[in-house]
């Protein structure tokens, strides 16, 4: 498997642990901060690993 990928993919899991983060006490101020850079990376990282798919898809024909 591409070791790329599988980074993305971690990227992925990352920005879902920043997303589903409790509010601590000392962090609860930056927790709208921290949902809006989850989705991001989310949707990012979502978006590159759908990039190689249909790159790889092209490239097999």
């Amino acid at each position: 498997m591409n070791q790329t990928a599988v980074l993305f993919l971690a990227c992925i899991l990352a920005g879902f642990a920043l997303v589903k983060m409790p509010a601590i006490s000392f962090l609860a101020g930056l927790s709208s901060f921290f949902h809006v850079i989850g989705a991001l990376a989310i949707l990012i990282f979502a978006l590159a690993i759908l990039y190689y798919g249909v790159k790889a898809l092209i490239k097999s024909k």
